[in-house]
């Protein structure tokens, strides 16, 4: 039932009381500031509309009590630690700031592009903006599934100037190493830290995620099949022991894979390292974390000692600087390489559907152009030339 009343001339409003449909309460929506009663009702009649197909169940939501709505119910417990609180700390520390009280159906394409436009006035680099973007982008697209607004307001925003496009399109090619420099790689790993060398081609020959690697627990690991089971990552913000493995990145990251013999039989070798250590350190030894990689007490390998090593040995081989995740791409080039299905590079790698794998590390490895010319060359050399060569 609706009431219309004159507060004022040119100034009429609207009272609409309703059943919600999900909550079975009674609502009322006001709505003011029409400039005559025909208007009033044209939007009254809209808004029922609205409301009967499903949208607009709870008119007076605003923004952010959709975004902490959404993290509680779509995210904990059901994406990573690590990607939660991501989500977490840009909705406490950057968009709650900014809109505050707002309406979630106030949120406007206009309203978006200027929040986005404030990060970057903040001097926040474009990249964090990106992520932020990202969180809102995601719990926008949740409040049109659910019906609370038409339109993902986040959609076709500007982060980047047309310069700034191409530039990071090219910075942000898959980056590996090629296969000539892994073993001048690896030499210079090994003639550093034995740790660091059994950890990094690891990487390599796995090409697991650098979390789930320190995260591989020996109960895990089947030397006598030669598999490896990962099952969860290595929390570096985790407050106790017991917090410290979290799950793996996505559903599909939680996998069972095979690893070549040679791996095998040197991780034989590192398990009796890792004896010596308990040996020599008895009650010292961290024994009850049961990690693969590890410090010699058996504590997880700090983080920051990690990227110094990297960065050390990479400079060692004359490589530019790479991020450690530039490990897993040079493992998925190397399948790619050895023409290996991408369906199974799509397992061994953890990712949700072949087609991510694809657009991702198609066309990266020179070798593998070489490799596809000279294919095509042999295939098609009698059908170009002729199949008989006449004097």
């Amino acid at each position: 039932m609706a009431s219309f009343k004159r507060i004022s001339p040119g100034n009429w409003s609207f009272r609409y009381k309703y059943i919600d449909i999900i909550s079975g309460k009674q609502r009322e929506i006001k709505r003011r500031g029409f400039q005559s009663k025909p208007l009033a009702e044209k939007a009254y009649e809209e808004l029922k509309r609205s409301i009967q197909i499903g949208f607009d169940s709870a008119p007076n939501e605003t923004l952010v009590e959709f975004l902490k709505y959404w993290l509680k119910e779509y995210k904990e417990d059901k994406i990573a630690k690590n990607t939660f609180r991501l989500h977490e700390r840009n909705i406490k520390n950057h968009i709650v700031p900014y809109f505050q009280n707002l309406k979630l159906s106030d949120l406007s394409y206009k309203l978006y592009q200027q929040f986005i436009n404030h990060l970057i006035k903040k001097n926040y680099s474009k990249r964090t903006v990106e992520i932020i973007h990202g969180t809102m982008y995601g719990a926008m697209q949740k409040a049109k599934l659910l019906k609370k607004i038409h339109d993902n307001p986040c959609t076709d925003v500007s982060i980047y100037s047309a310069k700034e496009k191409r530039e990071k399109e090219n910075k942000t090619a898959i980056k590996f190493i090629p296969y000539e420099k892994i073993e001048p790689f690896l030499d210079a790993a090994l003639s550093d830290n034995y740790t660091y060398y059994i950890f990094f081609r690891f990487l390599i020959e796995t090409g697991v995620r650098k979390g789930e690697a320190l995260a591989l627990q020996w109960s895990n690991v089947d030397l006598i099949s030669n598999r490896i089971r990962i099952n969860q990552s290595l929390d570096y913000e985790a407050e106790s022991e017991e917090e410290l493995f979290s799950d793996t990145k996505t559903y599909h990251s939680t996998r069972e894979i095979p690893i070549p013999n040679r791996l095998a039989i040197d991780l034989r070798s590192h398990k009796v390292r890792q004896y010596d250590n308990i040996f020599r350190l008895k009650e010292a030894y961290n024994n009850q974390l049961d990690l693969v990689f590890c410090r010699e007490n058996g504590t997880p390998l700090p983080k920051s000692t990690l990227f110094n090593a990297f960065r050390r040995i990479l400079k060692k081989t004359n490589l530019p600087a790479l991020s450690i995740h530039t490990l897993r791409h040079t493992h998925a080039v190397l399948l790619l390489e050895s023409n290996v299905e991408m369906k199974y590079i799509q397992e061994a790698l953890g990712h949700g559907s072949m087609q991510i794998t694809s657009d991702i590390y198609t066309h990266v490895s020179k070798k593998i152009e070489t490799d596809a010319i000279e294919r095509f060359e042999n295939h098609t050399k009698d059908i170009i030339l002729g199949g008989i060569i006449r004097e």
